[in-house]
């Protein structure tokens, strides 16, 4: 007989499955249970709320997003560069799971206290990919100041490297909604909502909101 643990992987393997190809109104407590070979009580036992379920198959998406960052920007080196590989992941991700990326980012979900003593909050899922970006935008601005002439008249100071990050995060974000919803084909003329998520008005949108955050490409 399965542990706990292997049984409460496998009730969120369900889960994950589920959303992945029925959408998050499948995610009822008795349909994972039964597709998980369980009593429709049985998640009761590993789970408190049906919310701390969601919880944990949210959280496997911000993994699986994660995961997918850190193999876009390995054969990368410079900072534009892998921030540019995030910027792509992080809007093909939308795209391609809709429904993942719609539970992740609940609301009631992420203002829900922590599900467990092991576990954070869903908010913090978030994170270590901040942090990561965050990084990557300081990096990217320090190799600016340093290509400007010592001579340069001095500026207003600028953002801080997080304030920048949180602006292109939530400037990607508006992306992949606005995509999602066919708002942006129709106000720039691309493919329907079915046409290519890949197409070159997306592309230029991604590269647009690059410079607007960080500079034009400087060689």
């Amino acid at each position: 007989m399965a542990d706990e643990g292997s049984l409460r992987e496998r009730l969120i393997d369900v889960g994950v499955d589920l959303v992945l190809t029925q959408g998050s109104t499948s995610l009822g407590l008795r349909e994972i249970a039964r597709r998980a070979g369980v009593s429709h009580g049985a998640p009761r036992r590993y789970f408190a709320t049906h919310q701390a379920l969601l919880s944990a198959i949210a959280r496997r998406g911000f993994e699986d997003l994660g995961a997918r960052f850190e193999t876009a920007v390995a054969d990368t080196t410079t900072p534009r560069g892998q921030l540019e590989a995030f910027a792509r992941v992080y809007v093909g991700y939308a795209l391609e799971r809709r429904s993942m990326f719609e539970l992740m980012f609940r609301h009631d979900l992420l203002d829900g206290a922590p599900q467990a003593l092991d576990q954070p909050a869903l908010r913090e899922s978030t994170l270590p990919l901040f942090m990561r970006v965050t990084e990557l935008v300081a990096r990217c601005r320090s190799e600016w100041a340093a290509a400007q002439r010592a001579d340069r008249p001095r500026e207003a100071a600028p953002a801080t490297a997080a304030v920048t990050a949180a602006a292109l995060w939530a400037n990607l974000h508006g992306i992949a909604q606005l995509w999602a919803w066919g708002s942006l084909q129709l106000a720039l003329g691309a493919p329907p909502l079915g046409g290519d998520p890949g197409g070159d008005q997306l592309n230029l949108l991604i590269a647009a909101t690059l410079e607007a955050h960080l500079g034009p490409v400087t060689s």
